[in-house]
């Protein structure tokens, strides 16, 4: 390969990994913000079901969420069509860094190159499974949210069309709100709960890595890893010696104590 093939090459290799960093970049901001905007849109829902009740009394209108509501669904649209476009794209770019490392000319360099596809796999996979994740709990979580709202709404239908506003519909009423509520704090723990979990595993996968790099750096370059074997040398024979005098001196210490 010439040098002209090789620096176009090579720079054909830095644009990919660009690429992949400012995706990967985009991709994480953005299912930061897609998980919020889905944890607004439960409280939203619950505080409209207030505002809805509030409004039989103040007269006021019942239909003044209509515009948030669509407006939030067309946010999650938007969000949702967006992260998808992203993981494609970044898989895009992971199909041709792939195809690079197969290309003639570049196999003495296929490890390293290998090495760095890979963590950039890895990124794409735990994105990916995020993302599903998210969404999937999303989906759940308005699934039981319509569905405790078509119950409160039976309830309110049967109060309207009875026209009894009797003590013990009242307590029922409070009863299921008060579920409503338990059942959302539990979610949202367990929510905090399962995205600190995330974090941490992405980190000790980040750790894993770097490891990796140093482990790799050392076995390419003989003297460091020679330095560190002396090293590691070093610190057993120290340990023998303290391991020896601590021995002789217990030993020492005993014969005095019963003689």
């Amino acid at each position: 390969m010439s040098t002209t093939n090789m620096a176009t090459s090579s720079n054909y290799w830095e644009d990919l990994r660009k690429q992949a960093r400012q995706l990967e970049n985009e991709l994480d901001l953005k299912l930061v913000s897609f998980s919020k905007l889905c944890t607004s849109y439960s409280s939203s829902s619950s505080n409209w079901d207030q505002r809805k009740r509030d409004s039989r009394s103040t007269h006021e209108s019942p239909f003044l969420r209509s515009d948030s509501g669509s407006t939030q669904d067309k946010m999650l649209l938007a969000m949702t069509t967006e992260l998808e476009q992203l993981l494609v794209n970044l898989t895009s770019v992971n199909d041709k860094m792939a195809e690079y490392t197969n290309t003639p000319g570049v196999s003495s360099h296929n490890a390293a190159l290998m090495h760095t596809l890979q963590r950039h796999r890895d990124i794409l996979q735990d994105y990916t499974h995020e993302f599903h994740k998210t969404k999937s709990n999303f989906f759940s979580l308005r699934e039981r949210e319509d569905l405790l709202g078509s119950v409160h709404r039976d309830i309110e239908s049967y109060k309207s069309s009875s026209g009894v506003n009797n003590r013990k519909t009242e307590l029922l009423l409070k009863e299921h709100e008060h579920f409503r509520n338990s059942d959302r704090l539990i979610d949202n723990a367990i929510s905090i709960a399962m995205a600190t979990k995330e974090n941490i595993t992405f980190q000790r996968g980040m750790l894993k890595s770097i490891q990796t790099r140093v482990t790799t750096l050392a076995n390419r370059f003989p003297a460091i890893n020679s330095l560190i074997q002396r090293i590691n040398l070093r610190k057993r024979r120290d340990s023998l010696i303290l391991g020896g005098v601590i021995g002789v001196c217990t030993i020492l210490l005993l014969l005095y104590t019963f003689h």
